[in-house]
Protein backbone atom coordinates (compact mmCIF):
# COMPACT_ATOMS: atom_id res chain seq x y z
CA UNK A 1 0.00 0.00 0.00
CA UNK A 2 1.53 3.30 -0.95
CA UNK A 3 1.71 6.43 1.40
CA UNK A 4 -1.57 8.24 0.71
CA UNK A 5 -2.20 10.84 4.17
CA UNK A 6 0.65 13.92 4.46
CA UNK A 7 1.42 14.48 8.29
CA UNK A 8 3.26 17.17 9.73
CA UNK A 9 4.73 16.31 12.98
CA UNK A 10 4.85 19.44 15.57
CA UNK A 11 7.93 19.18 19.01
CA UNK A 12 9.58 16.24 16.09
CA UNK A 13 12.96 16.73 17.90
CA UNK A 14 11.26 15.81 21.39
CA UNK A 15 11.06 12.54 22.32
CA UNK A 16 7.55 11.86 21.97
CA UNK A 17 8.00 13.70 17.95
CA UNK A 18 11.07 11.25 17.14
CA UNK A 19 8.66 8.05 18.33
CA UNK A 20 6.15 9.46 15.98
CA UNK A 21 8.81 9.81 13.19
CA UNK A 22 9.65 6.13 14.31
CA UNK A 23 6.09 5.07 13.96
CA UNK A 24 6.01 6.62 10.72
CA UNK A 25 8.27 5.12 9.05
CA UNK A 26 6.87 1.01 9.90
CA UNK A 27 3.24 2.35 8.58
CA UNK A 28 2.38 2.18 4.80
CA UNK A 29 -0.48 4.51 4.70
CA UNK A 30 1.23 7.55 5.95
CA UNK A 31 4.15 9.54 5.07
CA UNK A 32 6.13 12.65 6.71
CA UNK A 33 5.52 15.81 5.46
CA UNK A 34 6.97 17.83 7.53
CA UNK A 35 8.87 18.01 10.82
CA UNK A 36 9.15 21.27 12.93
CA UNK A 37 10.33 22.12 16.80
CA UNK A 38 10.72 25.49 17.84
CA UNK A 39 13.60 27.91 16.31
CA UNK A 40 17.21 28.02 17.80
CA UNK A 41 17.65 24.26 19.00
CA UNK A 42 21.26 22.73 17.34
CA UNK A 43 19.02 20.43 15.18
CA UNK A 44 17.39 21.66 13.08
CA UNK A 45 18.35 20.84 9.29
CA UNK A 46 19.06 17.23 10.61
CA UNK A 47 16.97 14.74 9.09
CA UNK A 48 14.08 14.15 10.92
CA UNK A 49 14.67 9.99 10.67
CA UNK A 50 18.38 10.52 11.56
CA UNK A 51 17.25 11.78 15.11
CA UNK A 52 14.88 9.05 15.24
CA UNK A 53 16.67 6.64 14.70
CA UNK A 54 15.52 5.52 11.70
CA UNK A 55 16.07 5.84 7.74
CA UNK A 56 16.57 8.97 6.67
CA UNK A 57 13.11 10.34 5.56
CA UNK A 58 14.36 13.24 3.26
CA UNK A 59 12.37 15.56 5.75
CA UNK A 60 14.88 18.01 7.71
CA UNK A 61 13.73 19.37 11.52
CA UNK A 62 12.29 23.17 10.38
CA UNK A 63 11.11 25.99 12.42
CA UNK A 64 9.02 26.73 9.42
CA UNK A 65 5.39 26.04 11.21
CA UNK A 66 3.23 27.78 8.26
CA UNK A 67 5.38 26.15 5.95
CA UNK A 68 4.57 22.36 7.75
CA UNK A 69 0.54 22.68 7.85
CA UNK A 70 0.64 24.02 4.17
CA UNK A 71 2.54 20.59 3.38
CA UNK A 72 0.13 18.37 5.15
CA UNK A 73 -3.04 16.86 5.79
CA UNK A 74 -3.02 15.99 9.10
CA UNK A 75 -0.96 18.23 11.84
CA UNK A 76 0.09 16.30 15.00
CA UNK A 77 0.96 18.39 17.63
CA UNK A 78 2.88 17.30 20.58
CA UNK A 79 4.11 20.43 21.80
CA UNK A 80 3.22 23.08 24.96
CA UNK A 81 0.10 24.74 25.03
CA UNK A 82 1.51 27.56 23.46
CA UNK A 83 2.21 25.65 20.48
CA UNK A 84 -1.12 24.21 20.14
CA UNK A 85 -2.24 27.95 20.17
CA UNK A 86 0.25 28.86 17.21
CA UNK A 87 -0.40 25.96 14.84
CA UNK A 88 -4.58 25.94 15.93
CA UNK A 89 -5.22 29.32 13.20
CA UNK A 90 -2.97 27.84 10.89
CA UNK A 91 -4.92 24.89 10.69
CA UNK A 92 -8.19 26.62 10.64
CA UNK A 93 -7.27 28.35 7.59
CA UNK A 94 -6.07 25.54 5.78
CA UNK A 95 -9.22 23.41 6.34
CA UNK A 96 -6.06 20.42 7.76
CA UNK A 97 -7.19 18.37 10.36
CA UNK A 98 -5.43 18.41 13.91
CA UNK A 99 -4.33 15.81 16.53
CA UNK A 100 -3.99 17.22 19.77
CA UNK A 101 -1.14 15.46 22.13
CA UNK A 102 -0.14 18.37 24.33
CA UNK A 103 -1.71 18.36 27.91
CA UNK A 104 -1.81 21.38 30.85
CA UNK A 105 -4.48 23.74 28.73
CA UNK A 106 -6.11 26.81 31.15
CA UNK A 107 -9.84 26.99 30.69
CA UNK A 108 -9.28 29.24 27.93
CA UNK A 109 -7.01 27.74 26.09
CA UNK A 110 -9.77 24.56 25.76
CA UNK A 111 -12.37 27.21 24.85
CA UNK A 112 -10.15 28.46 21.72
CA UNK A 113 -9.64 24.68 20.98
CA UNK A 114 -13.46 24.27 21.36
CA UNK A 115 -14.29 26.92 18.58
CA UNK A 116 -11.68 25.63 16.43
CA UNK A 117 -13.62 21.91 16.00
CA UNK A 118 -16.65 23.81 14.84
CA UNK A 119 -13.95 24.56 12.04
CA UNK A 120 -11.79 21.51 11.20
CA UNK A 121 -11.99 17.84 12.66
CA UNK A 122 -9.73 17.99 16.06
CA UNK A 123 -8.80 15.17 17.92
CA UNK A 124 -7.55 15.89 21.02
CA UNK A 125 -6.69 13.17 24.02
CA UNK A 126 -5.15 13.02 26.92
CA UNK A 127 -3.34 9.94 26.48
CA UNK A 128 -3.34 7.69 22.64
CA UNK A 129 -2.37 4.40 24.52
CA UNK A 130 -5.35 1.90 23.05
CA UNK A 131 -4.76 0.46 26.65
CA UNK A 132 -5.27 3.55 28.42
CA UNK A 133 -8.51 4.11 26.55
CA UNK A 134 -9.90 0.76 27.37
CA UNK A 135 -8.95 1.57 30.70
CA UNK A 136 -10.99 4.47 30.83
CA UNK A 137 -13.82 2.52 29.75
CA UNK A 138 -13.33 0.00 32.61
CA UNK A 139 -13.01 2.88 35.08
CA UNK A 140 -16.89 4.06 34.10
CA UNK A 141 -17.91 0.38 34.74
CA UNK A 142 -16.07 0.02 38.10
CA UNK A 143 -17.75 3.22 39.16
CA UNK A 144 -21.05 2.43 38.80
CA UNK A 145 -21.35 -0.56 39.55
CA UNK A 146 -19.20 -0.06 42.80
CA UNK A 147 -21.36 3.12 43.40
CA UNK A 148 -20.39 6.18 45.72
CA UNK A 149 -19.41 3.93 48.65
CA UNK A 150 -16.16 3.51 47.86
CA UNK A 151 -13.08 6.34 47.90
CA UNK A 152 -11.01 7.16 44.84
CA UNK A 153 -7.57 7.81 44.84
CA UNK A 154 -5.45 8.47 41.37
CA UNK A 155 -1.86 7.40 41.59
CA UNK A 156 0.18 8.64 38.40
CA UNK A 157 4.40 8.62 37.93
CA UNK A 158 5.80 10.33 35.18
CA UNK A 159 9.34 11.36 34.29
CA UNK A 160 11.06 14.08 35.83
CA UNK A 161 10.87 16.21 32.90
CA UNK A 162 7.25 16.18 32.37
CA UNK A 163 5.99 19.79 33.19
CA UNK A 164 2.60 19.88 34.10
CA UNK A 165 0.61 17.96 37.14
CA UNK A 166 -1.30 16.00 37.34
CA UNK A 167 -0.76 14.22 34.02
CA UNK A 168 -4.06 15.03 31.45
CA UNK A 169 -4.57 11.05 31.85
CA UNK A 170 -4.66 11.30 35.47
CA UNK A 171 -7.50 14.00 35.11
CA UNK A 172 -9.13 12.42 32.14
CA UNK A 173 -9.44 9.02 34.46
CA UNK A 174 -10.89 11.24 37.36
CA UNK A 175 -13.30 12.75 35.03
CA UNK A 176 -14.38 9.76 33.69
CA UNK A 177 -15.44 8.16 37.27
CA UNK A 178 -16.97 11.60 38.56
CA UNK A 179 -19.18 11.72 35.68
CA UNK A 180 -20.10 7.55 35.82
CA UNK A 181 -21.06 9.00 40.00
CA UNK A 182 -22.62 11.69 38.58
CA UNK A 183 -20.33 14.53 39.92
CA UNK A 184 -17.92 17.20 38.54
CA UNK A 185 -14.38 16.82 38.95
CA UNK A 186 -13.60 20.32 39.25
CA UNK A 187 -16.21 19.90 42.39
CA UNK A 188 -14.36 16.91 43.89
CA UNK A 189 -10.80 17.04 43.16
CA UNK A 190 -8.19 16.99 46.19
CA UNK A 191 -5.15 17.58 44.86
CA UNK A 192 -2.33 17.54 47.90
CA UNK A 193 -2.65 16.77 51.78
CA UNK A 194 -0.36 18.24 54.21
CA UNK A 195 -1.20 18.55 57.91
CA UNK A 196 -4.00 18.21 59.65
CA UNK A 197 -6.15 17.87 57.41
CA UNK A 198 -9.33 15.97 58.86
CA UNK A 199 -11.39 12.91 57.64
CA UNK A 200 -11.66 12.38 54.07
CA UNK A 201 -14.94 13.20 52.00
CA UNK A 202 -16.21 10.58 50.89
CA UNK A 203 -16.89 12.79 47.66
CA UNK A 204 -14.03 13.57 47.18
CA UNK A 205 -11.66 12.58 44.33
CA UNK A 206 -8.01 12.45 45.34
CA UNK A 207 -4.58 12.48 43.32
CA UNK A 208 -0.99 11.95 44.19
CA UNK A 209 2.07 12.45 41.66
CA UNK A 210 5.42 11.40 41.50
CA UNK A 211 8.25 12.87 39.48
CA UNK A 212 11.53 11.17 38.41
CA UNK A 213 13.97 9.54 36.47
CA UNK A 214 12.63 8.00 33.30
CA UNK A 215 9.15 6.77 33.90
CA UNK A 216 7.37 6.93 31.20
CA UNK A 217 3.98 6.66 32.84
CA UNK A 218 2.02 4.88 35.23
CA UNK A 219 -1.75 5.25 36.31
CA UNK A 220 -3.68 3.76 38.74
CA UNK A 221 -7.21 4.04 40.14
CA UNK A 222 -8.27 2.95 43.31
CA UNK A 223 -11.37 2.40 44.44
CA UNK A 224 -11.25 1.67 47.98
CA UNK A 225 -14.22 0.27 49.89
CA UNK A 226 -14.76 -1.90 53.68
CA UNK A 227 -12.78 -4.88 53.23
CA UNK A 228 -11.47 -4.61 49.79
CA UNK A 229 -10.19 -2.10 46.92
CA UNK A 230 -10.12 -2.69 43.46
CA UNK A 231 -7.49 -1.37 41.57
CA UNK A 232 -7.01 -0.81 37.32
CA UNK A 233 -3.27 0.14 36.47
CA UNK A 234 -2.22 0.93 33.18
CA UNK A 235 1.75 1.12 32.92
CA UNK A 236 3.42 2.18 29.67
CA UNK A 237 7.16 0.82 28.79
CA UNK A 238 7.87 3.20 25.99
CA UNK A 239 6.63 6.13 24.13
CA UNK A 240 5.73 3.30 20.91
CA UNK A 241 2.02 2.76 21.90
CA UNK A 242 1.42 6.74 22.39
CA UNK A 243 2.79 6.96 19.13
CA UNK A 244 0.74 4.05 17.11
CA UNK A 245 -2.33 5.63 18.93
CA UNK A 246 -1.98 9.00 17.69
CA UNK A 247 -1.24 8.00 13.88
CA UNK A 248 -4.25 5.95 13.78
CA UNK A 249 -6.02 9.09 15.19
CA UNK A 250 -4.40 10.99 12.11
CA UNK A 251 -5.38 8.13 9.72
CA UNK A 252 -9.03 8.63 10.81
CA UNK A 253 -9.51 12.11 10.99
CA UNK A 254 -9.18 13.35 7.03
CA UNK A 255 -12.78 13.67 5.65
CA UNK A 256 -14.79 13.73 8.75
CA UNK A 257 -16.75 16.75 9.77
CA UNK A 258 -15.45 19.33 11.53
CA UNK A 259 -16.03 18.44 15.46
CA UNK A 260 -13.75 17.85 18.37
CA UNK A 261 -13.06 13.87 19.07
CA UNK A 262 -10.98 11.80 20.96
CA UNK A 263 -9.88 8.33 21.21
CA UNK A 264 -13.29 6.70 22.04
CA UNK A 265 -14.47 7.87 19.22
CA UNK A 266 -11.49 6.69 17.15
CA UNK A 267 -11.85 3.10 18.52
CA UNK A 268 -15.46 2.73 18.17
CA UNK A 269 -16.05 3.33 22.04
CA UNK A 270 -18.54 5.41 22.45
Amino acid sequence: MTANIRIAILGAGGRMGRALVQAIAGEPRLSLAAAVDRAGIPELGIDAGTLAGVAPRGVPLSADLPAAVRAAEVVVDFTRPEGTLAVLPLCVASGKALVIGTTGFTAPQKQAIEEAARRIPICMAANYSVGVNVCLQLLRTAAQALGPGYDVEIVEAHHRHKVDAPSGTALRMGEAVAEALGRKLADCAVYGREGQTGARDGRTIGFATVRGGDVVGDHTVMFLGEGERVEITHKASSRGNFARGALRAAAWLPGRAPGLYDMQDVLGLR
